[in-house]
């Protein structure tokens, strides 16, 4: 890896009923998310810009893909401001486990539980 790479090219969010994660995240951040089948996994997809150097994932739901709250953390791209995902967390099916909270010059994260019973974060620059 060049110091230029970026250090996540791809996540996955592993999911138990694909159609209601996929509704769940496409509700928080007002996005359509494409799904296919591939290699016997369902997968939908996280708007990206093939080419462009950044990084993207799906949701997945296969025999190898268990959710977890004690699993790696990721953190989804909350900006302009994350308070606006935030607010639709809950009325989605999910729940804030950590509210909007500042992280110094970093702006500001939070944690919520999804659909799936993943435990996921949040960032945003304010």
């Amino acid at each position: 890896m060049t110091s230029k790479e970026n250090s996540l090219n791809w996540f996955e969010i592993s999911v138990k009923d694909i159609n209601r994660a996929k509704k769940f995240y496409e509700t928080i951040f007002g996005i359509k998310m494409e799904q296919v089948e591939m290699m016997g996994m369902q997968m939908a997809f996280f708007p990206s810009d093939p080419g462009s150097g950044k990084a993207s994932g799906g949701l997945v739901q296969s025999k190898m893909h268990k959710p977890s709250k004690d699993g790696a953390k990721i953190y989804l791209n909350g900006n302009p401001d994350l308070k606006k995902a935030l607010a639709k967390v809950e009325k989605a099916g999910g729940k804030i486990t950590m509210p909007k909270t500042p992280v110094g010059e970093f702006g500001q994260m939070a944690f919520f539980t999804d659909t799936e019973g993943n435990s996921v974060a949040l960032h945003s620059n304010k």
